[in-house]
């Protein structure tokens, strides 16, 4: 099978084979990836990528076509990222017959697949990747104009996209059961990609500076300040553990928030690899977002065997099986979050059933080799 995926973030990707999710796909699918980066120019691209990786970049059985897009200079680009995909994308479907058109997230870029489809015939998937009920409008406390307009955008190209799709790939069942007109399209729900084979389960003794962690921005969508204001009404009542909050928190308020409790740590975003072992070396995780898709921290976490606490928003009751291997808290809820915090901490015991059964899940349902098996399949089924 052959594909052309259109990816809308910016972020270049992995240079380790295993983690590149086209990599772990070649077995059975081939294709070309339309991939927009925030470098300037191609000898940025080289640099990274090495010699010859630019115009095009080959992993496994699928070739990446570069578009240097400076993030300082975004704002001027999009119009231009916008038409290499249509104009690249186009020029791919006629040098080589494409099965079908996958794009990355239900905005602009499933735009540009829709116009592909009706240009080319060819089938076309999106991939939606978060709550759409919710985008834009969980980035901070009251909403502004600006998060509304982007919210009706989103939802403007939702219904665009779904409705002009053969089917639609959703990170969980419930994805678009707010939108009735949607909610009966064809569709798969799987996990997005996330290389968790070489993830180091947490085997450490609980008494050594136990911790508990949230890794993820910005934020507020991400819960942190419950997060503190649940850790602060128990921290006295635990003086040897420390919450660790990781992530890119860049305006100081986060930091300002957590600065009346010593045993708050609020850390600079790591490296994927120093995140893993500081997930393998805490105790419990917790993710008390106002926004999510399926998140793959939460997916990080089961698989390195923690117990694990998360709002009751988008795909987070999918991960965490109530009272299986963690909680799920409603969403603000602070005092739950508190006693759900407080039970796993009194309770060694309980933390170490609560994670195995975290990773046994993980390493069932969640694993690289299934998100290749469900991709492909979903594959067949729109191809016919």
């Amino acid at each position: 099978m052959r594909i052309l995926y259109i990816q809308a973030t910016l972020v270049p990707p992995p240079t380790g084979g295993d983690e590149d999710r086209f990599l772990a796909l070649s077995e059975e699918i081939e294709g070309d990836i339309l991939q927009p980066v925030w470098f300037r120019s191609p000898e940025e691209i080289e640099a990274i990528f090495g010699p010859g990786s630019y115009p095009i970049y080959t992993v496994g059985h699928f070739r990446y076509h570069w578009y240097p897009a400076y993030k300082g200079q975004l704002e001027k680009s999009r119009l231009a990222i916008f038409w290499f995909y249509l104009t690249k994308g186009f020029s791919i479907c006629r040098e080589r017959k494409i099965d079908c058109i996958v794009v990355y997230s239900h905005m602009t870029t499933a735009l540009c697949g829709v116009v592909l489809k009706f240009l080319t015939g060819t089938k076309l998937i999106p991939e939606l990747m978060i709550a759409p009920e919710r985008a834009y409008l969980t980035d901070r406390a009251q909403p502004s104009l600006r998060d509304r307009l982007k919210h009706f955008y989103s939802t403007v190209c939702l219904y665009i996209s779904v409705l002009s799709c053969n089917r639609v790939h959703l990170l969980y069942p419930r994805q678009l059961a707010r939108y009735p007109l949607l909610r009966n399209r064809p569709a798969t729900a799987f996990h997005d990609y996330t290389p968790v084979s070489g993830i180091q389960q947490h085997t450490q003794d609980d008494a050594n500076r136990p911790y508990i962690v949230l890794a993820g921005s910005p934020w507020f969508r991400k819960g942190a300040d419950l997060a503190v204001k649940a850790f602060e009404r128990l921290a006295a009542d635990f003086p040897a553990v420390r919450l660790k909050i990781v992530g890119h928190f860049p305006e100081g308020t986060l930091q300002a928030m957590a600065s009346g409790c010593a045993q708050i740590d609020v850390i600079p975003a790591k490296s994927h690899d120093e995140l893993m072992r500081m997930l393998a070396d805490a105790i419990i995780m917790i993710l008390p977002s106002r926004n999510e898709g399926l998140p793959r921290i939460l997916i990080e976490g089961m698989m390195a065997a923690l117990p694990v606490v998360g709002s009751d928003v988008a795909g987070i009751p999918e991960l965490i099986r109530h009272g299986e291997n963690g909680f799920v808290v409603p969403d603000g809820d602070v005092p739950m979050l508190e006693q759900r915090l407080r039970e796993l901490l009194s309770d060694p015991a309980l933390r170490h059933r609560m994670g195995r059964r975290s990773y046994e899940l993980a390493r069932a349902t969640l694993t690289e080799s299934v998100y290749r098996e469900r991709f492909a399949q979903m594959l067949r089924d729109t191809i016919g």
